[in-house]
């Protein structure tokens, strides 16, 4: 075939392209374990974190399996109704379907022999793209042990400051349930109270929009679970 001709060119350029596509394909399909692996392991130290837990490096499967003694499913009516918590794609699941319909994940993590938490995923929207965290709390089913939260892309210094232990440790001993009625953690302008009774947390200064989607993402996320929480509070 003639080298210089625009057939052999267009065929070159097709045999390159199926040639590297294969190429990036099989190495994709390589690195997908590992790339799992890896997803997984930093969603294991993020439901850690929320019980002020860290791994050790290298560890974090082993710790993570130290420390969840349980993970199961609740619907809204605080039923069990499946095991792999961890299975759950909390996303789809808040941003899609109502909370009768919901599939909420639970992970009992058991600090010492008559130490049980009990951590919950949440899930919502911030300024530039998502947020989500986990919140644990104590046996009682009220109160906040801990929290942690993480996004996507907010913006460095205002909104990404949600990731930041002085915004998150604020949650800690609040308590969801007052007088009998639940009522999620609020996110507020610094100086500023709920009208009702709720617990409260001072929004990032800066960080409106953000602040206002954490206080959205728990009031969504923490509401489907009253019915649970309140089955531990009779324990």
């Amino acid at each position: 075939m003639n080298k210089q001709s625009n057939i052999y060119t267009i065929v070159y350029i097709i045999v390159m392209v199926a040639a590297v596509g294969t190429a990036l394909a099989f190495t994709a399909m390589s690195l997908r374990p590992k790339q799992v692996d890896n997803a997984n392991a930093d969603k294991m130290k993020q439901i850690l974190a929320s019980v002020r837990i860290t791994p050790t490096p290298g560890e974090v499967t082993t710790d993570f399996e130290k420390y969840i003694t349980a993970q199961f499913i609740v619907n809204e009516a605080g039923e069990k109704v499946g095991d792999n918590a961890f299975g759950v794609d909390v996303a789809a699941e808040s941003k899609i379907k109502d909370a009768a319909d919901r599939k909420l994940p639970v992970y009992e993590c058991r600090i010492a022999e008559n130490d049980v938490k009990y951590i919950i995923p949440v899930y919502g929207a911030g300024l530039w793209g998502p947020i989500w965290g986990y919140v644990s709390f104590d046996s009682d089913g009220s109160t906040i042990y801990g929290a942690y939260f993480a996004h996507q892309g907010e913006t460095p210094g205002l909104g990404a400051e949600i990731e930041k232990a002085a915004f998150s440790d604020q949650f800690v001993g609040k308590q969801v349930f007052k007088g009998g009625a639940f009522y999620p953690i609020e996110v507020v302008k610094a100086g500023q109270k709920p009208a009702d009774e709720s617990d409260y947390v001072d929004g990032i200064s800066g960080g409106t929009i953000t602040s206002k989607g954490v206080g959205s993402m728990l009031d969504n996320c923490l509401t489907p679970y009253k019915a649970f929480l309140q089955t531990l509070s009779e324990k």
